[in-house]
């Protein structure tokens, strides 16, 4: 098999006709054959181009409004034939079938088509099923064919071609082939995805995970691991579909530390002022309000000041100069906000290693979804942690019912706690929080952590006391035993919020009566893994 092989003739039927007629007007100059169907063949004739019809080449009209165009033997084989096979050769003559040595397709827009919320008739009729079958055989035929699927491809084609005089390689046509598998796997997988949640099949017998290469990263987790970075088309929010204004390029622990952050901080819808979250390996260090942006910074910084060197800061309002000009006292990775005005831009311009990245709006955190999470032969997939438990959804167990203040309070630090690594344990006081317990194997950790947080920043402060006396707590599963609500208790919380359920929950509501404490519970928990 030679590693050279020419392109005499092309066939170009494309969906997304974006450099078409440029693509099409160069590979004429070159001396290639164009085929074409419908649209595509429409387009380039109107370009001066001279195209012949598959439909001219099957003997077959176009038919059952499109469906049926390409599915032709005198198409497969053109695409399949070896052409070092003396048989395959031989039918082609018999059967006066035509070497295709390109193929230029990309698919109906299906993806596009479910993410406007279209009908599911819709849906299935921009389900491509000819496009596929000829990308398949055509990568299959790597030997002979070369196959482009991708718009960017086109660059590279013709600088191929002149480089070969009028040839591509083979190590060119199968990495070609490599990318045009994965782009009909990504295909199918978005066509399964779509249709299992369609007819509600919660737990289908195969799901296939896809994704499109968004950057390559100079290490993973640690320096001797290789990593990139895939997006998964959904255009949720976040640092995925984020536009970097400046700073070094992001690292693994980055983009994994500021899709925390910033889900975490879209929890606080701007309409209720700004908000501010400051996350360091993935775990909140502080999240605050304000009535301010500068303010809500202020609050967060000072629940942690030390985990917060280094640390990811996510707003849930546009940055500002005086937010710009606070964050930039200490070394901060990366910043990420819905927007940030021109004078916070030039702040941050003189931190160069400093990442700045703006979305157009915070992430719906009601929204559904699924996560993934690999484990040792196999993936763990379930909905994404989508609940909510608002006001009216609080039971009051206690004798003392708090507050309307210690009810906002509550609330901001369950929201919090949902984002805090399991043990979590968040104590919060006028909406801040001013001590945070995560990832501990026992809850009463947690909550001697984060106390001991919130004295070391009294301290640092000179503050006469914690801010843990008079606080909210909140713990993201129920208390097994009364000893860490007694903790709490002992810290200085005035309330606590929790989902109860556990077997001791008389004892653990009796332990805070005894304690002074108003109680709620909300039914629901939120680990976090």
């Amino acid at each position: 098999m030679t590693d050279l092989y020419p392109v005499r003739r092309a066939l170009i039927s494309v969906s997304d006709k974006t450099g078409l007629i440029d693509l099409a007007k160069a590979l004429s100059a070159r001396g290639v054959e164009l085929l074409s169907t419908g649209g595509s063949a429409k387009a380039m004739r109107e370009a001066g181009l001279e195209v012949k019809d598959v439909a001219d080449v099957t003997g077959f009209p176009e038919m059952m409004d499109g469906r049926v165009k390409t599915l032709h033997p005198k198409v497969h084989g053109g695409l399949l034939a070896l052409r070092d096979n003396a048989d395959h050769v031989a039918a082609m003559d018999e059967h006066g079938i035509g070497g295709i040595d390109l193929l230029v397709v990309n698919l109906y827009p299906f993806e596009e088509t479910v993410a406007k919320g279209a009908d599911y008739d819709t849906c299935i009729e921009n389900i491509d099923i000819g496009g596929p079958a000829m990308i398949r055989a055509a990568a299959k035929n790597h030997g002979f064919v070369t196959t482009v699927v991708d718009v960017e491809d086109y660059d590279a084609l013709l600088t191929e071609l002149d480089a070969n005089d009028g040839q591509t390689s083979r190590a060119f046509r199968q990495k070609l082939a490599q990318i045009a598998y994965a782009r009909t796997g990504a295909y199918d997988a978005a066509v399964s995805t779509w249709m299992a949640d369609a007819i509600g099949e919660e737990a289908p017998r195969r799901r296939v995970f896809a994704g499109t290469f968004a950057q390559s990263l100079r290490y993973g987790e640690n320096s001797h691991q290789k990593a990139a970075f895939y997006t998964d088309g959904s255009n949720r929010p976040g640092v995925a579909a984020a536009k970097q204004l400046q700073g070094k390029e992001l690292s693994y622990n980055n983009i994994n530390d500021t899709d925390a952050a910033f889900e975490l901080v879209s929890e606080f819808l701007p309409k209720d002022g700004p908000a501010c979250a400051i996350i360091k390996h993935a775990n909140p260090c502080g999240v605050a309000k304000g009535a301010t942006l500068e303010e809500a910074y202020s609050n967060a910084f000072d629940c942690d000041r030390t985990s917060a060197f280094g640390g990811i800061v996510a707003l849930n309002q546009p940055l500002d100069a005086a937010t710009a000009t606070k964050i930039t006292e200490i070394f901060t990775e990366v910043v990420i906000a819905p927007g940030a005005d021109e004078a916070a831009q030039e702040i941050f311009a003189k931190k160069k290693n400093l990442r700045l990245l703006l979305t157009p709006e915070l992430a719906d955190t009601a929204a559904p979804g699924l996560t993934y999470r690999q484990v040792s032969g196999g993936m763990l997939v379930q909905d994404r942690d989508n609940g909510f438990i608002g006001m009216d959804d609080l039971k009051v167990v206690t004798k003392i019912a708090p507050t309307e203040e210690q009810m906002k309070d509550l609330l901001f630090a369950w929201k919090v706690a949902k984002h805090v690594k399991s043990n979590a344990i968040v104590y919060v006081k006028d909406g801040a929080t001013v001590g945070v317990g995560a990832g501990q194997m026992s809850r009463v950790d947690s909550a001697l952590i984060a106390a001991k947080k919130a004295e070391r920043m009294a301290e640092a402060l000179g503050l006469p006391e914690p801010l843990t006396k008079g606080s909210a707590v909140a713990s993201d599963a129920f208390f097994p035993f009364a000893d860490g609500l007694l903790e709490a208790a002992a810290a200085g919380a005035s309330c606590v919020i929790q989902p109860g359920g556990s077997m001791r929950d008389d004892e653990v509501i009796a332990a805070a009566d005894e304690a002074g404490l108003a109680m709620v519970l909300t039914g629901m928990r939120h680990f976090r893994h």
